[in-house]
């Protein structure tokens, strides 16, 4: 396959975790990454660290909760890294909260980062896909979608409702060649466990690595076109914990 023939993903949240190690497995595979996330500074050294791979790639901070900005931001970014092939969504926010106690604004914070935003990439990315016949678009979902957890319950709807989308997306765009994957990790090792919005211990040496979820979401976009993993839940061998 020449360099012009590379294919092209964007993914969401590429400055850490599931997103950067993601980044990183897609250049091992000869895919060239636009990397989008808000911080800057950890999203240019992802980049350099893409960069040495080989590939082409660059970098775009992009609020992502500010969702009435994300699709005309979205459609900026295709316009100068060119039509991506792949789209992975997997920037995210964890929160925990009882849900008589979660206040609006939190609410509307997770359901926006997790979900519409999510929605605002999507139909950004569509109507070039439509255009070629062919595309991927992979969303990062978890088993808290598939199996409620208390505590969780703006995540745990948000998560469920990436669910609904992906599987709405797929029957609407098949007939245009695009797959639709929705996957449900169980605990991964991230950043998330440290941010102020999440308030939970569990033995994060349990968990899922990055590298492991990066590892199924590049097989998921490498199967041949006639091929699609409508739904993957991946898990650690010590269950949810």
């Amino acid at each position: 396959m020449s360099v012009e023939q590379k294919r092209r993903a964007l993914i969401t949240g590429a400055s850490s975790g599931i997103g950067k190690a993601t980044a990183l497995a897609f250049a091992k595979a000869g895919i060239n990454v636009a990397l989008v996330s808000r911080d800057h500074d950890k999203l240019t050294a992802v980049c350099e660290a893409v960069q040495s791979t080989g590939v082409e790639t660059k970098a775009y901070s992009v609020d992502l909760a500010c969702v009435s900005q994300v699709k005309e931001k979205i459609q900026a970014i295709l316009l100068d890294f060119g039509e991506v092939d792949i789209l992975v969504n997997n920037a995210g926010i964890g929160y925990t909260g009882n849900l008589c106690e979660t206040p609006l604004s939190d609410w509307q914070q997770v359901i926006d980062l997790n979900l519409t935003s999510v929605f605002q990439c999507i139909t950004a990315v569509l109507p070039t896909m439509r255009d070629r016949g062919t595309g991927t678009i992979i969303n990062v979902s978890s088993v808290a979608a598939k199996k409620a957890f208390p505590n969780w319950g703006a995540y745990n709807v948000s998560k469920a409702g990436l669910i609904a989308l992906s599987q709405t997306l797929s029957q609407e765009e098949r007939a245009h060649g695009i797959r639709v994957t929705a996957i449900c990790p169980g605990a991964v090792n991230t950043e998330l466990w440290d941010t102020q919005t999440v308030k939970a211990n569990f033995d994060r040496s349990k968990m899922l690595t990055p590298e492991i979820v990066a590892q199924s979401i590049v097989h998921t976009a490498l199967l041949p076109q006639q091929a699609v993993i409508e739904e993957l839940t991946l898990m650690p061998t010590a269950g949810a914990l």
